[in-house]
C-alpha cells in the first residue's frame, strides 16, 4: 500500500527535459526548489520531449501534489485534458511527469521509492534477456552460458520468429533450432523463457509452443500481434506453459479487458510505456485482482529498469523475477553513461537502489550533450 505521509504541498514550478533520439529525461522542480527526475519511454524520444512541453506542461505547472499517491490523479487529469490524444506519445510523455514526482516526494521524505510503496530494497532476482534475432542457436546457447557462470543468472529469455513476422522465422528453422540449442545448454540449470514479439498466428503458436514445452520453456511472450487478444487467449487456452504480454499497451481500459478475458496468464507492462509508475501500480493492482503476476518488461539498461525494480520491490503479485539485458554497449550505445550509480548483477540478482528517490544520479555530463527545453509556471 502506498504510504500516505504528509509532509508538504508540491506546486509544480518547473518541467525541464534534455533529450536525444533516444532518451528524454525529464525534471520537474518544485517551488520549494526541491526537484525529481524521471524518464520517458525511449525511441524517438525528442518527439516525446516536444509533447511533454506541448500537451504535458500547461495542464501540470502550477498543479498542488499533497503525497506520493496523488500523483496518479494530476497525470490521469492531465490526460483528460488532452482526451482528444489517445495514443502512445501523449503517454510517453506523461510518465516523465510522474516518474519525476516519485523522485521528488521520495527525496523529501529520504525514502526511496519502493519504500514509499511500503517495500523494502533488497537483491532481487533477474533474468539475463537476449535482445538479438542475427545470433546462431548455437552462439546464443553459448554466450547465455557464459552469463550463467559470470554473473549467476539462472533464468534467460531469448527470441523467438521475426518480429512482426506474420509466420516467418529469421531464417528456416531457427525457432525450433535455438530452442533446442538452449535447453541442450542450460536444460535444468536456469529458467527458460522466450519472446515471439508479435510473429505468430495462434496455429504456429501453439505448434511451436507445444515444441517449446518438450524442452522446457515456461514463458511465452507476445505469442500473436499483441493487438489481437483473441490470437493471443486462443494460444494461451491450448499450452501449458504461461503465455504472456502487455508491454505495448497503455489505455487502461484495454488493459481492464486483457485481464477480463484472460488474454494472457502473466501481464508485461512497460512502466515508461504505459505512462509512469502511477498508471502501472493501477495496472499490477487490477491484475492481482484476477489472480495474475506481474513481470514488466523492462528491456533496457536506460531508468526503466531501476523504475522496475522498486516498482517489484513493492508489489504483491510481483512475478519471481526482473527483466534485465545481457546487451552491453554496442547493442544500446545510447545508455552509456546515463546514470550512476550502474546496475550490476551479482549471483543472478541486482539491487534494488537504496537512497532516496529512485537512489541513482543522472550524469551531468549525458545531460551537457542532450538537447535542453524548460517549461515554467507564471
Amino acid at each position: 500500500m502506498v504510504e500516505t505521509q504528509r509532509f508538504l504541498l508540491m506546486k509544480i514550478q518547473k518541467i525541464e527535459t534534455y533529450s536525444n533520439e533516444y532518451i528524454c529525461i525529464v525534471r520537474v522542480e518544485a517551488e520549494d526548489g526541491s526537484s525529481g527526475w524521471g524518464q520517458t519511454a525511449p525511441y524517438h524520444a525528442d518527439i516525446t520531449a516536444l509533447v511533454v512541453h506541448r500537451q504535458i506542461a500547461p495542464h501540470a505547472l502550477g498543479a498542488v501534489v499533497e503525497e506520493s499517491q496523488h500523483i496518479g490523479h494530476l497525470i490521469e487529469r492531465v490526460l483528460e485534458k488532452e482526451h482528444k490524444f489517445p495514443g502512445s506519445y501523449l503517454r510517453r510523455a506523461a510518465g516523465g511527469l510522474d516518474l519525476a514526482l516519485w523522485d521528488l516526494f521520495g527525496k523529501a521524505t529520504e525514502k526511496s521509492v519502493c519504500e514509499l510503496l511500503g517495500g523494502v530494497a533488497r537483491p532481487f532476482r533477474v533474468y539475463g534477456s537476449s535482445m538479438r534475432r542475427d545470433i546462431t542457436a548455437k552462439d546464443e546457447a553459448a554466450r547465455l552460458r557464459i552469463h550463467r557462470d559470470r554473473y549467476g543468472y539462472d533464468a534467460f529469455k531469448f527470441r523467438v520468429g521475426k518480429e512482426c513476422g506474420r509466420d516467418e522465422d529469421e531464417w528456416p528453422g531457427r525457432s525450433e533450432e535455438i530452442v533446442s540449442e538452449v535447453s541442450s545448454a542450460l536444460g535444468g540449470e536456469a529458467v527458460l523463457l522466450v519472446d515471439g514479439n508479435s510473429c505468430f498466428s495462434p496455429d504456429r503458436a501453439i505448434e511451436l509452443g507445444k515444441y517449446m514445452t518438450e524442452y522446457g520453456v515456461v514463458h511465452f511472450e507476445e505469442p500473436c500481434p499483441y493487438w489481437e487478444l483473441e490470437w493471443t487467449r486462443k494460444v494461451r487456452e491450448a499450452l501449458e506453459i504461461d503465455v504472456t504480454g502487455g508491454e505495448q499497451d497503455c489505455d487502461i481500459p484495454t488493459w481492464q479487458r486483457m485481464i477480463d478475458m484472460g488474454a494472457v496468464d502473466v501481464i508485461q507492462p512497460d512502466v515508461c510505456y504505459l505512462g509512469g509508475l502511477s498508471r502501472t501500480l493501477e495496472v499490477a493492482r487490477r491484475g492481482a485482482e484476477a489472480g495474475m503476476l506481474c513481470t514488466p518488461h523492462s528491456a533496457n539498461l536506460s531508468l526503466v529498469t531501476v523504475f522496475t525494480l522498486h516498482l517489484m520491490g513493492a508489489i504483491k503479485n510481483a512475478g519471481p523475477y526482473v527483466e534485465f539485458t545481457i546487451e552491453g554497449p554496442e547493442y544500446y550505445p545510447w545508455t552509456e553513461g546515463l546514470f550512476s550509480p550502474d546496475l550490476r548483477v551479482i549471483d543472478g540478482k541486482v539491487m534494488i537502489p537504496e537512497g532516496p528517490g529512485w537512489g541513482v544520479q543522472v550524469n551531468e555530463n549525458w545531460l551537457q550533450a542532450a538537447s535542453y527545453k524548460v517549461s515554467e509556471f507564471h
